[in-house]
């Protein structure tokens, strides 16, 4: 069995080859009985240690919430104001990425512990958990980097591929990934949802999108209502104060929690597939994979691990996303040293870069293929030209300046 076609990440427009296509199928699945072990040793070995590190975390989280929403009534005071509003942004952060997303996972479930579990949390954030839970835990991690199944990948609004014919509507991608990084809890709200699909697809929005719509502004509601209007009233004569500092904590959360997640999925190197590539029976071997080759980490210290809610381990979680997450860093040795046994590349790099990369592929795909490679200061006037009659055509032309063909 043929593993994967990836769509084309070489920004020319030509095929590219899986990095994954030298492995048979009996290496692929001994990949998977190895993985399989290292998962079921983890499982085995989830004990009291475990159990006070999601449990210190979550006190450190209201700690610094509550620390934050006192300070802040002398907000009026700027050092104040910027103690409180930095201790609330970090409560927010930790609270979706390194609590929330990995207790609605189901982590921590093995505790049984009825307030840590993935069917009693909530979360500071727009999206109703079990919304989340359903596009996330049953779709994004079922068909991950699976260009039309997984919509997680670009949200639907971006194009990720080549194999995406370009149209002028994607020259405001870069625009509309920005807008999208300020409200992201909100986007991810609709997108969970599912009105961007129900409005893509022409037909009307459904009574069941309808009802999924209606409970995400009703919980983002009471979100809204707590920042804006519940606490800047309990700030009395601060309550100017207090309302900045709860939409600047939002700002910071929403860009974080948006630039971790690209960084762990659409970086350069990150490989999508196509939905006719993929075995309607796949192994789980090959799911695995398929989890290796769409993932990329980010590599830094413990601090950067915690408060990117441990998913700057992201080929570790995609491979994992029941193990719990502080245990990520000590298995991506053994995942890393897999990688190399295989001749695959483990994607990691640090923070900026993997921001830089992914910012740079949003970039590179919002113009027709091979526009960029194509430009330069002698050929700047011609190809703008280019561009816009491409606009003007509703699809790409053909570049100026010729590419070579690919190898």
């Amino acid at each position: 069995m043929t593993l994967l076609s990836p769509t084309d990440q070489t920004g020319t427009g030509a095929r590219a080859r899986t990095s994954a296509a030298h492995l048979t199928d009996a290496d692929v699945e001994a990949i998977g009985r190895e993985l399989d072990a290292l998962r079921q040793r983890v499982l085995d070995s989830r004990g009291a240690r475990d159990a006070a590190y999601i449990r210190r975390v979550i006190a450190v989280q209201r700690g610094l919430e509550l620390g934050g929403r006192v300070v802040l009534l002398a907000g009026r005071w700027r050092p104040a104001w910027v103690l409180g509003t930095a201790s609330l942004a970090v409560a927010k952060i930790l609270d979706n990425m390194e609590i929330g997303h990995n207790v609605l996972h189901g982590q921590w479930d093995w505790m049984r512990d009825p307030e840590i579990h993935s069917q009693t949390w909530d979360w500071d954030h727009s999206s109703p958990t079990h919304q989340w839970q359903r596009s996330h835990n049953e779709k994004h991690h079922a068909y991950t980097n699976i260009v039309g199944m997984d919509h997680d990948l670009g949200y639907g609004i971006m194009r990720v591929t080549e194999d995406q014919p370009w149209q002028p509507r994607h020259l405001a991608q870069p625009l509309q990934n920005a807008v999208t990084a300020c409200i992201f809890e909100w986007g991810i709200a609709m997108y969970d949802a599912d009105l961007g699909a129900a409005l893509r697809g022409g037909d009307g929005i459904s009574p069941e999108v309808r009802g999924r719509v209606r409970e995400a502004l009703d919980k983002g509601g009471k979100q809204a209502a707590k920042d804006y209007v519940v606490h800047p009233l309990l700030a009395g004569r601060g309550w100017r104060a207090t309302l900045a500092a709860n939409a600047v904590a939002n700002l910071v959360r929403n860009v974080w929690s948006h630039s971790i997640i690209m960084c762990g999925h659409f970086p350069e190197g990150v490989e999508t597939f196509e939905q006719d590539a993929i075995d309607p029976d796949e192994s789980r071997g090959h799911w695995y994979l398929r989890q290796m080759l769409g993932s990329a980490d980010i590599s830094g210290g413990p601090l950067l691990h915690l408060m990117a809610g441990n998913l700057s381990h992201q080929v570790e979680h995609h491979l994992f996303p029941d193990l719990p997450s502080n245990r990520y860093a000590e298995i991506s040795h053994e995942v890393r040293a897999l990688f190399e046994r295989y001749g695959l590349t483990y994607n990691s790099r640090p923070l900026l870069r993997q921001v830089g990369s992914a910012w740079h592929r949003v970039v590179r795909l919002s113009l027709p293929d091979g526009w960029a490679e194509a430009t330069n200061r002698r050929t700047l006037l011609p190809q703008l030209r280019v561009l816009a009659r491409s606009v003007r055509a509703g699809r790409a032309v053909p570049n100026v300046v010729p590419l070579p063909a690919p190898a």
